[in-house]
């Protein structure tokens, strides 16, 4: 007799090919990784418009694809009510990124569906979203860590938190992978003017959380002979916290803009003397794993967060003068640069690599299959 293969749905995140962020980039590898290994993948996506559900596949990936026609996250929250209904009819496990979903969820959990919730950061925390967004995420924390049966911290201190939020034996910590760069074409560094191995790399959301300012000002203090790359959307006419961080910049600081395509993105990376971190809050931060893949030495906002990913051999800041004082030690340090950058691919390896972060997730998914996951 042929044994059916196990079936793992993945909600909440816009589907795959993964084209917005690190939880689309998540349930792509993990998904690709599962279904090499025997498993039936199904991935909720959101497109846009109106009309019937429809399914294809891509890769070996089944895809429901879940048309939307409102914008921002009143659009999301209606698709993921729709992922939550479709997935209802089925009791196969489900491996939820974030809790955005976590009041449609508790119905799957009164049917009996099992399910593995990838908790995020302590994103309801974060000032950007308003008082509205940030009560909504909060609930909807609070009701994922009542449905779970596996709740997922993707860091240490965030499973510590969520210790808090429900029983010890619900919490599996299982990080953020990426994909180790060995090379990459420097034609990427020279159309933007760049030199490669002659700049540092700051690739984040603008927003004072993630420290770009303090960035900004320490490295404009004096000059270095090397470039700042800000990688990001910068609005200066609506946001004044963009405007604030342009005026702090020296003419070596440069600001090309977002960056989506992830091949160039990466070669940037790869070609950088130096990569800075400022984020402050969440927990393993892609940005940052990427970085260290890519072998790049890692300057780093000093916080718990950072410290675990990035480890002990990286440089670490908090204020501008901070910030200043590291550049000022690091850049004219070739040989302690090189052996940040040997630190940091060590520490990916041992920790990030998208083998052994979808290895755990198949552990875990393969329990929760079995009815082996306590709830």
């Amino acid at each position: 007799m042929v044994q059916a293969r196990p079936t793992v749905r993945i909600l909440g995140t816009h589907g795959v090919p993964a084209a917005y962020g690190g939880f689309e980039t998540a349930a792509e590898n993990v998904g690709l990784y599962l279904a090499e290994h025997g498993w039936r993948v199904i991935v909720y996506c959101q497109t846009e418009g109106t009309g019937a559900i429809t399914s294809d596949v891509w890769r070996g990936l089944e895809r429901i694809n879940i048309p939307v026609n409102l914008p921002g996250w009143r659009g999301t929250s209606l698709f993921d009510a729709k992922c939550v209904a479709h997935a209802s009819r089925f009791r196969d496990v489900c491996l939820v990124f974030g809790y955005n979903t976590g009041i449609f969820n508790l119905w799957q959990r009164l049917l009996g569906t099992p399910l593995a919730i990838n908790m995020d950061g302590i994103e309801w925390s974060r000032s950007r979203w308003g008082f509205t967004r940030q009560m909504i995420l909060y609930i909807n924390e609070r009701f994922s860590a009542l449905a779970g049966n596996a709740l997922i911290a993707d860091h240490p201190v965030i499973a510590k938190y969520l210790a808090g939020r429900a029983p010890k034996h619900k919490i599996v910590t299982i990080t953020y992978g990426a994909y180790e760069v060995r090379d990459a074409p420097e034609e990427p560094v020279l159309e933007l003017g760049l030199e490669p191995g002659k700049y540092v790399t700051v690739v984040c959301r603008a927003i004072p959380e993630n420290s770009v300012l303090e960035l900004v000002e320490g490295f404009s203090r004096r000059k270095r002979e090397y470039k700042l790359v800000v990688i990001g959307e910068y609005d200066l006419r609506n946001d004044p916290y963009h405007r604030t961080v342009r005026r702090a910049a020296s003419a070596e600081v440069v600001f090309p803009g977002a960056v989506f395509d992830q091949e160039r993105l990466g070669a940037i990376r790869f070609h950088s003397a130096l990569y800075a971190h400022g984020h402050t809050v969440g927990g393993t931060n892609p940005s940052l794993v990427e970085a260290m893949a890519a072998g790049n030495p890692v300057l780093a906002h000093n916080n718990a967060y950072n410290r675990w990913t990035a480890g002990p051999e990286a440089a670490y800041f908090v204020t501008a003068d901070h910030a200043a004082i590291q550049f000022d030690r690091l850049l004219p340090d070739p040989a302690r640069l090189i052996a940040m950058s040997e630190a940091s691919l060590a520490r990916y390896r041992e920790e990030f690599t998208w083998e052994r972060v979808a290895r755990k997730y198949e552990a875990l998914l393969s329990r929760l299959a079995r009815g082996e996951v306590p709830s």
